[in-house]
């Protein structure tokens, strides 16, 4: 159980998110904002009264020296981080903070796009994989066959997608965690386009929009079933409304927050899923997963290209098009789309970082401890340091 000092620490931590965001949909006139998701529906925690950003710079900093003094060590660490990306995100928004800054002060990561060695050791991954499921040829070759013989056309997306959210809210429930809701409460996939995201969970809408434009496979589906349903984002959300209402999670974890220190963990819950509840099933979901992991690098090269190094849209789309093995352009469209907006290029970083921080915090726990280290990860916000303090 967290302080009660920590879990009033989390209200007004609240409070200053919100009053951040209030300052950048103003000034910014981005509708969407820097908090995303705000489950206090009822307006239980109103924004701190910043009336600029020498106000919030003012409240940050105090927040920053007194997170230093909370009971828990992963809290003190957690917070700290946070403190110093919204810091960052307010000299980003004064033009002071250049792409590799970003980088360091919102996601806490290295400026570094996904190496070659990287990339090439998930090409070679792929490459053995497809060979033992009999595709022969170049790897771009096999990689299409394997496509077509995996896809589902946008027409059949929505039922398909229905058929797993069902079995992936079944086996969350079986092996790792209850879900403190009815099936009926869960997700509903609407497909849609022309959108700058592969899917998206509407957690207040309950639905999941899911971008029909790229080429789908069932694989593809299965994993985007884990990651915006369960138990991905809708598990994490639920878990975090439930425990805050009852009082043992800080008031915070009530806001989704882009570009802050818990991004990529928020990300790489969701990518680790899979692994949570045992889903790999034979050589397409590992595959898939390799391919996830491979076009999460091949993104944070194609955004490196572009803000990092100041080329043009034109050169990174034709990189990101010849590096990548799946998906057709219609994925190479709606990723470059996100990877433009100034205000969202840094969270393709999330998913390189994500899993590969959750996932191994995940299989050092034994498994008579994992029920605590769900509630370690999903009863608090983290980043990829406080993560893995869980003793």
């Amino acid at each position: 159980m967290l302080s009660d000092e920590t879990l009033a620490f989390g209200e007004e931590v609240l409070r200053a998110i919100l009053g951040v965001d209030a300052l950048y949909r103003a000034e910014s006139g981005d509708e969407v904002g820097l908090a995303v998701l705000n489950m206090d529906v009822e307006g239980r925690y109103a924004p701190a009264p910043y009336g600029s950003y020498d106000d919030a710079v003012a409240g940050w900093t105090d927040l920053r020296a007194r997170a230093a003094e909370l009971p828990e060590e992963d809290r003190r660490v957690y917070y700290g981080q946070l403190c110093g990306s919204t810091l960052t995100f307010i000299r980003w928004r004064r033009g002071r903070a250049d792409f590799p800054e970003q980088l360091r002060g919102f996601l806490h990561i290295p400026a570094s796009p996904a190496s070659d060695d990287e990339l090439d050791a998930l090409r070679r991954e792929a490459r053995t994989l497809l060979e033992r499921m009999g595709y022969h040829g170049s790897l771009r070759d096999q990689c299409a066959a394997w496509e077509e013989r995996n896809r589902v056309p946008p027409e059949a997306v929505e039922e398909v997608s229905a058929e797993l959210l069902d079995q992936a809210w079944e086996r969350t429930v079986e092996r790792l965690v209850e879900i403190p809701a009815e099936k009926a409460d869960g997700m509903k996939v609407s497909a849609v386009r022309e959108v700058a995201y592969n899917a998206r969970c509407d957690y207040l809408a309950r639905t999941v929009q899911l971008n029909v434009d790229p080429v789908l496979t069932r694989p593809g589906l299965k994993h985007l079933a884990v990651h915006e349903g369960y138990p991905g984002h809708y598990v994490q959300f639920k878990l975090r409304e439930t425990w805050a209402r009852e009082g043992t999670a800080p008031a915070d974890v009530l806001v989704s927050v882009v570009n802050t220190a818990s991004s990529s963990v928020f990300e790489g819950i969701a990518d680790a899923g899979m692994e949570m509840i045992d889903w790999e099933e034979d050589d397409d979901d590992r595959l898939q997963a390799v391919m996830n992991r491979y076009r999460a690098g091949i993104g944070t090269g194609a955004a490196w290209r572009l803000h990092g190094e100041g080329r043009s849209v034109q050169e990174a789309t034709d990189w990101l098009r010849d590096q990548a093995l799946l998906g057709g352009e219609g994925w190479v469209l709606n990723r470059m789309a996100f990877i433009e907006a100034p205000s969202r290029a840094a969270l393709i970083w999330t998913y390189w970082w994500g899993e590969r921080t959750v996932a191994p915090a995940w299989r050092r726990v034994p498994s008579d401890r994992r029920h605590d280290f769900v509630r370690f990860l999903h009863g608090r916000m983290h980043s990829n340091d406080s993560v893995e303090m869980f003793s």
